[in-house]
C-alpha cells in the first residue's frame, strides 16, 4: 500500500488499509512503515504570514458554493512550458479540471470552466487572484450574465485563495515533482491520471480521512451546511462579489 501511494503518510495508509477491511490501527501502520524504511519526509515548515488578517473568517458552506481557479506552471523534459489551469470546489475540494496546455487564454478558461459546470453544475462563486485572464471582458460577461458572482483577492495576498495555494503544491508536490513530462499530450494524459486519484483515492485530513468525492456524496445524503474542518479566512461572501457592468 505504502509503494502504491508513496506520497501518503502513515495514518492516511491506515485508513486505506481499513477500507480493504483490515483491522489495523495507525501506530501499527507507523512501526511497520519505520521498520521498513517506507516513512514520508515531513515537509519543510512554511514561512507564517506575519501581519494581521485580511476580512472576516468566511468558509464555503455547501457544494458548489465557492469555486477557485487558479495557474501551475511547469516545463516537459524535450522543452517548453506547460501551463495548467485548475478549478477546484473549496468545499468538497474535488478538482473539476486539470487543463494543460503551453500558454492558456481567456477562451481557454472560459471553455474549460464551461464543460465543468456542465458535468457538476454552476458554483455561486469563483474565487481568484487578479490575473488578466480571469478579469478578461469575455469572462466577467458571461459570468454576469449567468449569475456567477466573482471574489477578487487583494495584490500580493495569495493566502485569500488557501484552498487554490494548498491544492497547487499538493498537484506540484504528489505529481509534476514525480513524473518526467516528455511531451504536451503525455502532460495532459498524467495530470488526468493524478486528478482522477486525487478526487477518488487521496484521503484528506481535512475532510475526515475520505476522499472529495466521497465526502460528496456523504454531504449530498446529509444535506447542505453539515461541518467541517478547515474553514478559510477570507472576507464576507456577501460584500466581496464584483459584476459585469450592464
Amino acid at each position: 500500500m505504502s509503494k502504491a501511494h508513496p506520497t501518503l503518510g502513515y495514518k492516511k495508509i491506515a485508513a486505506k488499509l481499513r477500507e480493504l477491511g483490515y483491522r489495523v490501527n495507525k501506530k501499527q501502520v507507523q512501526r511497520v512503515r519505520r521498520a521498513e524504511g517506507l516513512q514520508v519526509p515531513s515537509p519543510r515548515p512554511k514561512r507564517r504570514r506575519q501581519g494581521l488578517s485580511t476580512g472576516l473568517p468566511t468558509k464555503a458552506t455547501h457544494r458548489n458554493h465557492v469555486w477557485a481557479w487558479d495557474f501551475v506552471s511547469d516545463y516537459t523534459e524535450r522543452g517548453g512550458a506547460v501551463r495548467t489551469f485548475n478549478l477546484i470546489d473549496e468545499y468538497t475540494r474535488e478538482c473539476h479540471c486539470i487543463w494543460a496546455n503551453r500558454a492558456i487564454k481567456a477562451e481557454d478558461v472560459l471553455r474549460a470552466l464551461k464543460e465543468a459546470i456542465e458535468k457538476n453544475g454552476a458554483p455561486e462563486y469563483i474565487r481568484s487572484d487578479n490575473g488578466s485572464e480571469f478579469i478578461a471582458g469575455i469572462i466577467q460577461r458571461w459570468l454576469w450574465e449567468n449569475k456567477i458572482k466573482t471574489i477578487y483577492i487583494d495584490p500580493g495576498c495569495p493566502w485569500q485563495n488557501g484552498f487554490a495555494e494548498s491544492f497547487n503544491s499538493r498537484f506540484r508536490r504528489e505529481c509534476l515533482d514525480r513524473e518526467l513530462l516528455y511531451t504536451l499530450s503525455e502532460s495532459r494524459v498524467v495530470f488526468e491520471d493524478w486528478r482522477h486519484y486525487y478526487n477518488h483515492e487521496r484521503p484528506h485530513r481535512s475532510l475526515g480521512l475520505l476522499t472529495p468525492s466521497q465526502f460528496a456524496i456523504s454531504q449530498t445524503h446529509q444535506g447542505p451546511g453539515s461541518s467541517r474542518a478547515t474553514p478559510s479566512f477570507h472576507r464576507n461572501l456577501a460584500n466581496s462579489s464584483q459584476f459585469f457592468p450592464a
